[in-house]
């Protein structure tokens, strides 16, 4: 038994990679930090019906937002664990 709890937290860990063709959507299934490193960055769009849609590239193209600074702070988020809110701005 001790041996499935150690591998379900070494899952829960699991390093996710994320990238600017993934969907604003997909980045907050995989991990709900996500949103404040969004609204970090003044980008609102997590409750906007087109966050289902758009793509972290084109999120950041519309809100002039670098999208390899927007990228390597998703990347550095802690996994399993609630960030505090942050402005990257």
């Amino acid at each position: 038994m001790a041996k499935q709890e150690a591998t379900t937290k070494q899952e829960d860990t699991k390093k996710i990679e994320f990238d600017q063709d993934m969907t604003i959507g997909q980045a907050l299934a995989l991990n709900p930090n996500a949103e404040i490193v969004f609204m970090g960055f003044g980008m609102h769009c997590i409750s906007c019906f087109v966050s289902q849609m758009e793509t972290i590239g084109e999120a950041c193209e519309v809100h002039g937002v670098d999208v390899k600074e927007v990228i390597k702070e998703l990347n550095n988020m802690p996994v399993g664990e609630k960030m505090e809110p942050m402005d990257f701005e």
